[in-house]
């Protein structure tokens, strides 16, 4: 009975040892007496009890990798505290076990060397503006020297750039004056272009004025030209109708008897005057004679008629 508990014992230490199943996304890497013997794929696997062993266990998702925060000097001598984070993945799991002792310390440790190599060839205005420059230049001199240790460098990024507090406070400075400079130059424009709509539009309303003014002469020319033209068609009508009434029978008598009523008016108007002092002519023929006179015109006229 011992002996058949021993042996059972003995078989499941035998089983636990020969048959290993791997998680996806992880690789384990085999080895035979001290050997690397292959790498263990997700899933089943089994081993030689006592002889294989499971040496190294690694992750092949990507991981996180926080930088810590160091030190960095820019080309104009000037200091920047600096961290970041790095992402990278085990991509070849034997390098990853026997191509460095620690992987992780040693991609965080040319990480923050590359960094600072990076950041020494940049001014400090041009740290902040090429962040994603310094980022890849990163991220490359680290993938060359991580292809050896079986380890993919994704990404890298700044997580923050901190000047000293005295080159903080003259930044801002400069910024809030540069602010200023802009409020000024944009309250300059803003005045310039009013006065050019102001005067703009005091040149199109002239214009529009002085062609109202015209168009108004033009058509007050017009109207008069057209009364002036409408009373000359009608004295017109009116002569040839007086022309026309003296050619019939009786019509000379007409005109002497309309001449003699006008002679008469006038000398009654000049009468009705109390300022005025009438001399009548002594000879009445004096105002026959102006009867005939008057007559000659209109036979004048009407001959020209």
């Amino acid at each position: 009975m011992e002996i058949a508990l021993l042996l059972f014992i003995v078989a499941i230490i035998f089983i636990v040892r020969a048959i290993k199943v791997v998680p996806q996304q992880n690789a384990w890497v085999k080895e035979r007496l001290g050997k690397y013997a292959g790498t263990l794929t997700p899933g089943l696997n089994f081993l030689v009890p006592f002889i294989d062993r499971v040496a190294y266990k690694h992750s092949l998702k990507e991981i996180p990798l926080d930088v810590p925060s160091q030190v960095c000097i820019t080309r104009d001598n000037t200091q920047l505290q600096v961290d970041g984070i790095l992402y990278f993945q085990v991509t070849d799991p034997m390098r990853a076990s026997y191509g460095s002792s620690n992987y992780i310390m040693a991609v965080t440790q040319l990480a923050q060397t590359s960094l600072r190599s990076v950041i020494g060839k940049l001014e400090l205005d041009k740290t902040f503006e090429e962040r994603d420059i310094i980022n890849a230049q990163v991220v490359q001199a680290i993938d060359e020297a991580a292809l050896n240790w079986g380890v993919k460098v994704l990404r890298y990024e700044i997580k923050d750039l901190t000047p000293p507090k005295e080159i903080l406070h003259a930044m801002q400075q400069q910024i809030t004056a540069e602010r200023e400079k802009r409020a000024l130059i944009a309250a300059s424009e803003g005045r310039r272009q009013e006065q050019i709509n102001i005067a703009t539009g005091e040149r199109e309303a002239f214009i529009a004025r002085s062609e109202g003014e015209k168009q108004a002469a033009i058509n007050n020319a017009q109207g008069e030209a057209a009364a002036l033209m409408a009373v000359a068609e009608a004295t017109a009508q009116a002569i040839e109708r007086v022309a026309a009434a003296i050619r019939q029978p009786g019509g000379e008598q007409a005109v002497q008897l309309k001449v003699a009523e006008k002679a008469v008016d006038a000398y009654a108007k000049v009468a009705a005057d109390a300022t005025t002092t009438l001399i009548v002519p002594g000879n009445m023929t004096e105002v026959s004679s102006l009867i005939g006179s008057a007559m000659t015109m209109v036979k004048a006229v009407q001959s020209k008629a």
